[in-house]
């Protein structure tokens, strides 16, 4: 057991308590990694408060890049030393994964919100020896140290700032990928998004890439709006009950949407947005348990697809991403406000009133 600082939450709704904490060393299949930042996604607030699992006490955190610190004696894609981006879980095994759409794995849930590994045990626990639930998303990187497996563990170019690498672990390839591997625009089409989280700014980022001609907004705040406009937006609209009339207005609907809130009226909106021929990416989750009305007629000749991390291959889509963002044409550091571990709760706290756009949180 190597000892690790870590932010542990014991009680539904938190706070996050930092204490030391007990890590195995990896099995065979996987990899120890020291963690050098962590982003904070709204998944992990869902957790703490028990929209979804794992229960308490656990350790949260899924967005992590850190160095190599150990393999097990299976592993082969990466080496002690090497700087890597944690991604989700996937069994490599079933029909999804098989047919390289590992983040629509069968066992996508159990592996990822389980708490445990596949074979029950966890590798997280207090210095008293009572286990912790983690492996939260492969990973569980509010440690300092984390055991993932090693399908989990993506090595990057050596000239990349792992401090800021963390989200492209889960919410900017959600955001990316949504666009560049599912609704794969052509050169001066458009495109609306609703959402400006890191999610949907991920969204704009990668609609630029794709050469989109029109790259049409929809947020509450009037501050990411603008931040959506300097990252290529090309039209914002305050969000409102008539924001698909005047959208259908201005430009005549759009050839796709992005859906990154996951409320039902927005889900409604990001299709009644489309023109014939239109696809519709819905990756955003505001827990479970709703339902979603939509216009009959207003399916007829449009797609609709829920999207999960991008629907990507993270070896070789968050390397992609790392190379835009050297490039410049992926502008992450943006989003980003750094904060000290210690600090989880002030970070939380400004995640939830929407103070910024994505957290960061350097070990």
């Amino acid at each position: 057991m190597t000892i690790s600082l870590a932010a542990v939450v014991r009680a539904q709704g938190g706070p996050f308590q930092l204490e030391d904490v007990q890590v195995e060393p990896p099995r065979p299949n996987e990899v120890l990694v020291r963690i050098v930042a962590t982003g904070m996604c709204h998944t992990d607030l869902l957790a703490r408060d028990q929209v979804m699992p794992p229960a308490p006490p656990c350790v949260l955190g899924h967005e992590g890049s850190g160095v190599v610190e150990e393999v097990g004696a299976a592993v082969r894609s990466v080496l002690p030393g090497d700087p890597v981006v944690l991604a989700p879980a996937s069994c490599g095994q079933c029909v999804n994964c098989l047919a390289a759409h590992p983040m629509q794995c069968r066992s996508f849930l159990g592996l990822n919100l389980r708490g445990r590994r596949p074979d029950g045990t966890t590798a997280y626990r207090g210095v008293d020896g009572t286990e912790l639930g983690g492996h939260f998303f492969g990973q569980s990187s509010f440690s300092g140290l984390v055991v993932a497996d090693e399908r989990s563990v993506v090595r990057v170019r050596r000239d990349a700032p792992l401090e800021m690498l963390g989200p492209l672990g889960c919410g900017l390839q959600t955001g990316a990928g949504a666009v560049l591997n599912v609704l794969r625009p052509r050169p001066a089409g458009s495109i609306a998004i609703f959402g400006a989280g890191p999610v949907g700014l991920a969204a704009v980022m990668a609609a630029v890439v794709a050469g989109c001609r029109d790259i049409i907004v929809v947020d509450l705040h009037s501050a990411r709006l603008q931040l959506a406009t300097e990252l290529g937006a090309t039209a914002v609209y305050e969000a409102g009950d008539d924001v698909v009339e005047r959208i259908n207005a201005a430009v005549g609907g759009t050839d796709h949407s992005v859906d990154a809130v996951g409320l039902p009226q927005t889900v409604r909106a990001a299709v009644d947005v489309l023109n014939v021929g239109g696809s519709a990416a819905i990756v955003g989750s505001a827990g479970t348990g709703k339902e979603v009305s939509l216009n009959f007629s207003r399916l007829f000749g449009r797609t609709v697809t829920g999207v999960v991390e991008g629907d990507s291959v993270p070896g070789l889509f968050i390397p992609q991403l790392v190379d835009l963002f050297l490039a410049g044409r992926f502008p992450l550091d943006r989003l980003i406000t750094r904060y000290e571990l210690k600090d989880i709760n002030l970070a939380a706290s400004d995640s939830d009133a929407g103070r910024v756009v994505k957290p960061v949180l350097l070990h």
